[in-house]
């Protein structure tokens, strides 16, 4: 595939070596998006923690105040009285049951489970397929909660749930390319202080080690972390 002449004079125009504010470094993602799909934006926060340190793990939920422009397939596991909330709520699939019985088979063709701490029990027992693809519910993040409809109204609204990898990187979804400059500066700015406050206080050195903004086929723009301590 060679690259296009739009792309390399975009490209061109971008120094690696560079930090970026993060509204120089949104726009950069805008302009050198050029398939034809609405890609994903990206967030990868280099923290300056040891993951494998139960009191280093940083783990949070940050709700961006413009959504994620995706629209999450939400099934709420819950009992007879909670199914009329959780619909109203928005919620994509409503049982429990029945789609504890077609997650059993292999089902998962959802992105975020909501359910209740007294059924907690039962899908402990659906891990081998729950937990690989990250949509085991956990109290931590907001999703086993007696307050289902609220719970699943958020998840919707753009609550996104997310932790540190080994590597002692975080990744995370922030919008759109399509989104204006102003909405995925603020939707950043929004996970990045979310993360600023769960530092743990067994970290040592440096915090924000660095910061990269991507689309889905596109480069990452380094951004400039001292702007945020």
């Amino acid at each position: 595939m060679g690259t296009s002449k739009n792309r390399k004079s975009v490209l061109d125009n971008i120094d690696l070596n560079k930090l970026y504010s993060l509204e120089e470094a949104s726009n950069i993602v805008k302009d050198t998006s050029t398939v034809k799909f609405d890609e994903t934006v990206d967030l990868a926060v280099r923290l300056g923690v040891d993951p494998k340190q139960a009191n280093q793990m940083v783990r949070g939920v940050a709700s961006l105040p413009h959504g994620t422009g995706k629209d999450l397939k939400v099934l709420a596991l819950v009992t007879a009285d909670k199914e009329e909330d959780a619909k109203k709520a928005g919620a994509d699939f409503v049982g429990l049951d029945e789609y504890i019985e077609k997650i059993k088979g292999g089902w998962t063709d959802i992105d975020v489970i909501v359910t209740m701490p007294s059924i907690m029990g039962r899908i402990g027992a659906l891990g081998r397929v729950l937990g690989p693809r990250g949509l085991m519910p956990n109290p931590k993040s907001g999703t086993v909660t007696q307050d289902v409809a609220k719970a699943v109204a958020d998840v919707k609204k753009g609550k996104i749930d997310f932790k540190v990898e080994k590597t002692g990187i975080i990744h995370a979804s922030i919008g759109k390319v399509s989104f204006d400059v102003d909405k995925l500066v603020d939707n950043a700015n929004e996970l990045i202080q979310t993360i600023i406050k769960l530092k743990p206080s067994a970290a040592k050195g440096t915090y924000l080690r660095s910061i990269y903004i991507s689309s889905t086929m596109g480069l990452g723009i380094p951004v400039d972390t001292r702007s945020f301590i």
